[in-house]
């Protein structure tokens, strides 16, 4: 174990986060002893009461055990983490993956999509009651806090994506689809001058925060952009020569770039394209289309961090747009 203490935060949680780390990469597993206090005081030169108060805290996490108050072993106990997300995309496997990469392996993840069904949602929440060590979950609203929610002890729950409503006393890692779309397109402004005209391809029936619709005509007025809305791209769409296609659905995506092809434009050249949430393929196709994006990854690190803590976090991830040469 090597460890190299700064002044940012006490040894106590310099050490205890150390052990941790190593747990969380496996490099200590399940049922592996742990040096003795008097080894690590020794090999850190530091107290024995500082080793003592970060394996306490390391119990206290429910990371370790000991025996009789000597022997002190990674925690066998299995974890049962309920993570609930709204549907299937390749960004949520990111968040997943990452998710199961940062969890000891005694941290045991049970998945399920709620599809937006308000019913199937109340019903997995409600059968889940006093199940799991921790509770990571999307709402299926943006605007509103479900009922069933609430008797989840809020100590064990974290909430993801969607907040745009009172969380007070609640722990979460959201993203703004408002104010933080209107900053990152405005971050980009420049880059959009050579376009005559901005067309956000946005279906109304799609369960997107429809507000962000405002932010959107809020900047394009701000900026002097003639804009348009439209709800669907079908095969028989043109594209348009000098327009910035801003995209909620991967499947659009697939569409515009399907008929610029029959309509010989090249994206990035004569047309843009931005793709909202950032998503493994959109490095590949077309020499790389541009997302608009928090970074799911984050989101991850910081679900893990509460579910290994327990630390209340209260956090909106920038959303940013990633350059690429689609537009």
């Amino acid at each position: 174990m090597e460890l190299r203490f700064n002044h940012k935060n006490t040894k106590v949680k310099q050490l205890a986060d150390y052990i941790q780390r190593a747990i969380s990469l496996n490099e200590l597993k399940p049922g592996d002893k742990l040096p003795s206090i008097n080894t690590i005081s020794r090999h850190y030169k530091i107290s024995r009461d500082t080793v003592f108060k970060a394996f306490n805290e390391l119990k206290s996490r429910d990371l370790i055990e000991s025996i009789h108050g000597k022997n002190y072993y990674v925690s066998y106990q299995m974890k049962n983490v309920l993570l609930i997300l709204d549907e299937y995309t390749p960004f949520k496997d990111v968040l997943y993956n990452t998710l199961v990469s940062k969890l000891p392996m005694n941290y045991k993840i049970d998945l399920w999509f709620h599809q937006y069904n308000e019913h199937l949602f109340n019903n997995i929440v409600q059968e889940s009651y006093g199940m799991y060590n921790k509770y990571l979950i999307m709402n299926y609203s943006n605007d509103m806090l479900a009922e069933s929610l609430s008797k989840i002890d809020p100590n064990k729950l974290l909430l993801l994506d969607f907040g745009k409503f009172d969380k007070a006393g609640l722990s979460y890692v959201c993203q703004d689809f408002d104010q933080g779309l209107y900053d990152a397109l405005n971050e980009a402004k420049e880059d959009f001058k050579k376009y005559k005209k901005i067309v956000f391809l946005f279906d109304k029936r799609h369960k997107h925060p429809q507000s962000s619709k405002e932010y959107f005509i809020k900047f394009c007025f701000d900026n002097n952009y003639e804009f348009e809305i439209i709800d669907s791209f079908t095969p028989k769409t043109p594209v348009i020569e000098g327009t910035l296609y801003i995209i909620i659905k991967q499947t659009d995506v697939v569409e515009v770039i399907k008929r610029s092809k029959i309509d010989n434009l090249k994206v990035g050249k004569q047309f843009g394209i931005i793709a909202y949430n950032n998503n493994p393929f959109y490095e590949v196709i077309e020499n790389g289309i541009a997302p608009i994006s928090i970074d799911w990854e984050e989101m991850a690190n910081l679900a893990a961090g509460f579910v290994i803590n327990g630390k209340q976090v209260s956090q909106y991830l920038p959303t940013k747009i990633i350059k690429r040469n689609s537009y």
